[in-house]
């Protein structure tokens, strides 16, 4: 039985996060979470290192342009309101410095790691 379109892309994503995990934990930052889940949406990753809180979202494309062109205006609003639900959940981390990352997976390359892909101008976290 073949599979569908969605069953396909859930497998490439779950595979790029994992990927994405890997690459962080050999630069040295600890996940905190995984998928993690608000009512304002999910957030792929959440990992730190040093004073470093950083926010990820993971996206398998067939090229690096296509992965941080796919992380649009309205889904960095969805993953900055995930994040001020976590922060508040979460007071002990509020004294980090806060970023948001993208990590993208091309298929025959190694994941690529874009820090502090975009501000939040709110200034809200």
């Amino acid at each position: 039985m073949a599979k569908n379109n969605t069953q396909t892309s859930y497998a490439k994503g779950i595979y790029a996060e994992t990927l994405a995990s890997l690459l962080l934990r050999v630069k040295g930052y600890r996940i905190l979470e995984q998928r993690y889940r608000t009512p304002c949406g999910e957030i792929d990753m959440i990992a730190k290192r040093g004073k470093w809180l950083c926010f990820i979202e993971v996206k398998a494309r067939p090229n690096n342009d296509a992965g941080l062109y796919a992380v649009q205006p309205k889904a960095q609003q969805r993953i900055m309101r995930s994040a001020e639900i976590y922060i508040a959940q979460n007071p002990g981390f509020d004294a980090c410095n806060m970023r948001f990352d993208v990590i993208t997976c091309v298929p025959g390359q190694l994941p690529q790691h874009h820090e502090n892909m975009w501000q939040n101008d709110q200034n809200e976290l």
